[in-house]
C-alpha cells in the first residue's frame, strides 16, 4: 500500500494516535528535530555532491611528495634539473 492510496480518514486516524501516543507538548518538539534532521541530510548531500563535481585544490609539491610518503631526505625541495639537450 502506497502513500498515494491514503485518504483524509486513515491520515486523521493517523494524526489521531500519534497525538495519543506523545502528547500534545512534545509534537511540536519532534517536529522540529525532525526539521533540522532534514535540514543537515540536504545539506551533506549536496556538500558530497560539490566534492564530486569540484576538483581538489591544487597541493604544493612538497605537501604532495609527504603526502605520498617519499623519504624524508626527498622532501625538502629542489629545482629542476637542466636539460642537456633541446
Amino acid at each position: 500500500m502506497g502513500l498515494q492510496n491514503f485518504g483524509f480518514m486513515e491520515i486523521m486516524i493517523i494524526l489521531v494516535i500519534v497525538l495519543l501516543l506523545f502528547g500534545a507538548k512534545r509534537i511540536p518538539e519532534i517536529a522540529g528535530s525532525l526539521g533540522k534532521g532534514i535540514n543537515e541530510f540536504k545539506r551533506n548531500i549536496s556538500d558530497a555532491q560539490r566534492q564530486i563535481t569540484e576538483p581538489p585544490p591544487a597541493a604544493p609539491r612538497a605537501e604532495q611528495r609527504i603526502a605520498e610518503g617519499a623519504p624524508a631526505a626527498q622532501q625538502e625541495e629542489r629545482p629542476e634539473p637542466k636539460r642537456l639537450l633541446q
